[in-house]
């Protein structure tokens, strides 16, 4: 097979021709849809007068092309490579095709697929051309008709984007409906869905006065998980008018879930398509972190509704101009409702563990890249997460007030248009009057920028020196990084715990500033502060970037207690557990007795015994860095001893606070009904890490506490968490019955059996990989179903890292089998999948062997373009 070559942003041309008007048909058929399309067509302006139509069509069966009622001969187009190419066309003209396609095999669910009973359909990037012929880009924007022929019988409900103005009954048991959207939008938006679905209602009054009809559709089974999933919408469309005046547009806003899903959800245009995975919730089936997880999904679905749907993306290197905004609004909506300080934290860790992976590995691209293979390689978190942090620093660089006038402008000004992210960010350098030329290096710029910090004291002239230096490492293709634009949002504590009044050059700051850093090193002097004060830098993770500041374990328990910030309070805890947990590992690596600093205990034993009223961030202080956030820290990655120390560190705040954790555990018990309110969520966070720790001191009298509380049965958080302890603790006697109790109980219930696959492959004993290979063969599970490959397989090598990374290289083995497997299945998912087999480089010599073995024997497979690029890009 000839090897897919690279597409680069250098070489974007404006479209040769737009269409205007898009008419589809659709006669349903499991394994012969029928799609017909009527493209009314004209000629680009600036495009060459002699310019060939260029169609994108992938497995499509031509059965007909014809222009304005004339039937082409096959002299007259060619079909190669996935496109169709007619050399001569009018300047303007109507474009007819008839293709057949065969939903049922498409397992790839891109494009029109089955899953279960339903027909659905995902065109995001690149899946419209699975569909029909069609210039299959973003910059090709037409008002869209469709209608939609099925049997009433078996899919008596048929729905696409927009409203629908014509229904009517068919001759042999058929019927139809036809949909019709106003808005122009590409076809990456377009949408599908036909089955035996029910639906829940409800409505919207608009800050102008309009009515919005909402209704929100799944199979019958699911009814009673829907309410949830409704009330976070309509919270979100309050929040989006009041924060950002934005209205919904349409008339009618629709939410399917389907089983069978690549991603999270789809913002197609007024029929947002979900994973069920990310819109059913109930308090017996659903998590606390999955009823969060939920009403943000849900709020960012809506949102790019403007962000992303009214102003869309110019070519696909602009995705982080839709995914990073809208992934911005939806965190500050989400920071609005819950507990904004641990919202920050879980974005911050996510960033700083997976993210700053991604940046330091293979695959390693900029917010905006300017080439690659295969687009839907980069959904990635570098283009939303990042992205995300990009719109961040912009937005405490203006101002909000500021930045909300820049993002009305932008909407104004583009609406309608498929833009750039210059356009973006133009807009609002134009409102601010600031200079963003700098700025725009963190969309250019691939890597995380490294911050080394140091301070100096001159206690005759009571001055604070700050000196910080910047560098950003060499990534794929970008060897020399230039400074970027870093605000370093800071402040000093006294020794006494009292915020100091930040004084520069004579002007005053307050008790907390933003440092702006342009240079490869910058320096900043604070008056009149006295003896002891100690930095607290980067508050709020102001910026995507790793700091390095020495401070000592005396200083950051200091911050621990004192800071204003809490995500500072909760990284200073992290980094004073991370120095006492590397030094266990020291021991380990010199089979010594790995003893756990006594600092540590006590800052823990202060952390329980002081009252506070914030629980929420408490429980995350408690928790110890992640296996991923400490191998992140280390030049050379010890697995072994990084797992070992960390279990020790555990075991020995259990041993030595057992009656404090026992305390918080009892005191944050709950009478009444379940809610997933911020405050029941703070109780049952702090009392489940309590727990946690109870567990590891492996008295019996913890482990009866954790069968107590699964047997309990009040809500699934609960449940979820005890089960997990029970399951990972060295008693088989309790855990094993336990297991078995909720896989029988819930077999019927598929979301739930993913809890209940993710618990089991995620233990640390050894025979995790073993337990992987037997659960491949449970009936519940499906290798065709992406949230089963999640759950089963995702979960195992990401969480997992002791077990996946076994010397013997048999997780590294199970790993490539199923990578070739989805392979041919659905490659999206297998590039998705192979990630950790990727991230090899500080590995032992041994493991990186392996792992590269492993990669060799993917690449020698017939690849698909997704796993393709990943492989080449881990093995050069």
């Amino acid at each position: 097979m000839a090897e897919p070559q690279a597409i680069y942003l250098s070489d974007y041309r404006p479209p040769a021709y737009h269409v205007d008007k898009t008419e589809l048909t659709f006669d349903l058929d499991p394994q012969a849809t029928r799609v017909r399309a009527r493209l009314h067509v004209t000629r680009h302006p600036e495009s060459e007068a002699q310019a060939a139509l260029t169609l994108h069509g992938h497995g499509l069966t031509t059965e007909r092309i014809a222009i304005d009622g004339q039937a082409l001969l096959e002299s007259e187009y060619r079909i190669e490579a996935d496109q169709l190419i007619i050399d001569q066309v009018p300047e303007t003209f109507v474009l007819d095709t008839e293709v057949i396609i065969d939903p049922t095999s498409n397992t790839a669910l891109e494009g029109l697929y089955v899953s279960g009973p339903m027909f659905c359909t995902q065109c995001e990037p690149e899946g419209f051309r699975r569909i029909t012929w069609y210039p299959d880009r973003p910059d090709v924007m037409a008002v869209f008709t469709t209608t939609v022929i099925g049997d009433r019988q078996r899919q008596p409900v048929l729905l696409s984007n927009g409203n629908p103005i014509e229904r009517g009954e068919l001759p042999d048991g058929r019927h139809f409906v036809t949909w019709e959207d106003p808005h122009p939008k590409p076809a990456y938006l377009f949408a599908l869905v036909a089955g035996s679905l029910e639906c829940v209602r409800d409505s919207f009054t608009t800050m102008s006065g309009r009515e919005v009809a909402l209704e929100l559709w799944v199979e019958a089974q699911n009814l009673e998980k829907t309410d949830w999933a409704m009330a976070s919408l309509k919270r979100a469309m309050k929040w989006d008018e009041e924060a950002y005046g934005r209205e919904y547009d349409l008339d009618l806003f629709m939410i399917v879930a389907v089983d069978d899903f690549n991603m999270g959800a789809m913002e197609n245009k007024g029929l947002n398509i979900f994973n069920s995975a990310a819109v059913l919730a109930n308090p017996q089936t659903t998590t606390d972190a999955t009823f969060q997880r939920i009403e943000g999904i849900v709020a960012h679905e809506y949102f790019h509704n403007w962000s992303g749907n009214r102003v869309t993306c110019r070519d696909w290197f602009q995705l982080a101009l839709k995914e990073g905004f809208t992934v911005f609004r939806d965190q500050s909506f989400s920071s609005s409702i819950n507990s904004a300080p641990v919202k920050r934290i879980e974005d911050a860790a996510l960033m700083r563990t997976l993210q700053f992976a991604e940046d330091a590995g293979p695959t390693a691209h900029p917010v905006r890249p300017d080439h690659f293979i295969e687009i839907s390689n980069f959904y990635t978190l570098t283009i939303y997460e990042k992205g995300a942090e990009i719109v961040r620093m912009l937005s405490h660089l203006l101002g909000e007030e500021t930045f909300r006038r820049g993002s009305d402008l932008y909407f104004e000004r583009f609406d309608g248009q498929a833009v750039r992210v210059e356009d973006f960010v133009e807009t609002m350098a134009e409102v601010s009057g600031e200079d963003l030329t700098q700025f725009m290096r963190w969309y250019a710029q691939a890597g995380t920028p490294q911050l080394t910090a140091r301070s100096d004291y001159d206690a005759e002239k009571r001055r604070f020196t700050l000196t910080i230096a910047q560098q950003t490492p060499p990534t794929p293709g970008q060897e020399h990084k230039q400074p970027q634009h870093v605000p370093v949002r800071m402040g000093l504590m006294a020794a006494d715990g009292q915020p100091v009044e930040l004084i520069i050059n004579g002007e005053s700051h307050g008790t907390d500033t933003v440092l702006h850093l342009r240079e490869a090193e910058q320096q900043w002097v604070f008056e009149n502060v006295d003896a002891g004060a100690v930095p607290s830098l980067l508050r709020g993770f102001s910026a995507p970037v790793r700091l390095e500041y020495p401070w000592s374990r005396d200083e950051l328990s200091h911050l621990m207690r004192f800071d204003e910030d809490g995500f500072n309070r909760w990284d200073a805890t992290q980094r004073l557990a991370l120095i006492a947990i590397e030094e266990m590992m020291a021991a380990h690596q010199r089979n010594e007795l790995m003893a756990l600093d006594a600092r540590l205990i006590e800052a823990f034993r202060y952390l329980l015994r002081e009252p506070t009223d914030d629980r929420a961030v408490l429980a995350e202080m408690l928790r110890l860095p992640s296996e991923a956030w400490i191998a992140e820290q280390q030049r050379r990655v010890d697995i072994d001893a990084i797992h070992g120390a960390r279990r020790a560190a555990i075991e020995q705040l259990a041993d030595n606070l057992f009656p404090e954790f026992e305390s918080v555990y009892h005191a944050n018990q709950q009478s009444e009904a379940y809610a997933p309110t911020p405050e029941q969520m703070a109780s049952r966070s702090l009392k489940n890490v309590a727990l946690s720790y109870l567990v590891a001191n492996g008295e019996v009298e913890a482990l009866n506490m954790a069968r107590a509380q699964y047997e309990a049965d009040d809500n699934m958080t609960d449940v979820r968490a005890a089960l997990t302890l029970l399951a990972h603790s060295d008693r088989a006697d309790l855990g094993d019955p336990a297991i078995r109790a909720f896989g029988e109980r819930w077999a019927h219930d598929s979301l739930v059996m993913d809890q209940w696959f993710a618990t089991q492959v995620t233990r640390p004993q050894a025979d995790a990989l073993e337990r992987v290979r037997f659960l491949m063969d449970h009936p519940a599970f499906s290798i065709k179903n992406p949230n089963r490959v999640r759950a089963l397989i995702g979960a195992f090598t990401q969480q997992n890292r002791v077990n996946f990374h076994r010397l013997d290289g048999e997780g590294y083995r199970l790993l490539a089998d199923v990578v070739i497997e989805l392979n041919r299945l659905n490659p999206e998912i297998a590039a998705r999948m192979i990630v950790p087999l990727t991230r090899y480089h500080r590995l032992d010599e041994k493991r990186q062997a392996l792992m590269r073995g492993e990669l060799e024997r993917i690449r020698a497979e017939n690849l698909s373009r997704n796993v393709f690029e990943v492989v080449e890009k881990a093995l050069a």
